[in-house]
């Protein structure tokens, strides 16, 4: 088995990582069991469900936790998923949700009792400062061994990249809509809510090229820390393997 850096796990693996934790937030199934615990306003479970684990914060405190949704958009469905459960019974049902995906769509994945050892070596080595969503998530009880505690700490580690990434491009000197229109330009900014004309941010692009930068830097630490690289290598591929399994994003 060939072996692999640190930088070069981070940058095999932490693309299918996200795109595995947005596929099982936005799926169908997702969506009935959201309608079933019942969140009937747009993203009200996504919001109270995702940064339930914050507990009872303002509203502002959920948006500067997440980043990069437009705000007045974060304020409204805070408001709605309380409407209908507190903040940590809503991050309960949000983690149920995701290993109930889990367990759908990994049951037959012959690698999870690896790659949840190997998964869990990562988010136990990574330090959560300034990562509140990460903390949140890695201090909410798992579910039982298995595909449901895999998908669970998948979503883990997606936050960890992700919130690492927010800080980097807010270092960097980018706005939330700034740091999205570089990145993934206007369709992705109007997913995220926000509307109006976009300003030209082509001249920003070395900043979010810093950004990501830096984030695999903390990314690449982590798994020197948690992994050798042999074990790196075996969770890339693991990683690969079970995100070939699922079905596409949307």
């Amino acid at each position: 088995m060939t072996e692999l850096t640190a930088i070069e796990t981070a940058r095999a693996a932490d693309r299918l990582i996200h795109t595995m934790g947005s596929t099982w937030m936005i799926s169908p199934e997702t969506g009935a069991r959201t309608a079933e615990y019942g969140y009937t306003e747009g993203l009200s479970f996504y919001f109270t469900g995702r940064a339930g684990v914050l507990g009872a914060v303002d509203a502002e405190v959920v948006y500067a936790a997440i980043g990069y949704f437009e705000p007045s958009l974060v304020h409204r469905m805070w408001e709605e998923g309380l409407k209908v459960r507190e903040p940590r019974a809503s991050a309960v049902l949000y983690g149920q949700a995701c290993a109930a995906w889990g367990e759908d769509h990994l049951a037959g994945f012959p690698g999870v009792e690896r790659l949840q050892e190997l998964g869990q070596r990562v988010v136990d080595a990574a330090d959560a400062s300034a990562l509140p969503l990460f903390a949140g998530w890695r201090a909410l009880p798992p579910a039982a061994d298995g595909p449901g505690r895999v998908m669970q700490i998948i979503h883990i580690l997606r936050e960890l990249r992700g919130g690492a990434h927010l800080v980097a491009t807010t270092a960097a000197g980018l706005t939330p809509l700034q740091a999205i229109l570089t990145n993934d330009g206007p369709g992705q900014a109007a997913f995220f809510g926000w509307t109006g004309e976009f300003e030209d941010v082509s001249e920003l692009k070395p900043l979010i090229d810093a950004a990501e930068q830096a984030t695999d830097r903390f990314k690449a630490a982590v798994y020197e820390r948690a992994l050798s690289p042999a074990e790196r290598r075996e969770f890339a591929d693991l990683v690969a393997a079970a995100a070939a399994t699922l079905p596409p994003m949307g």
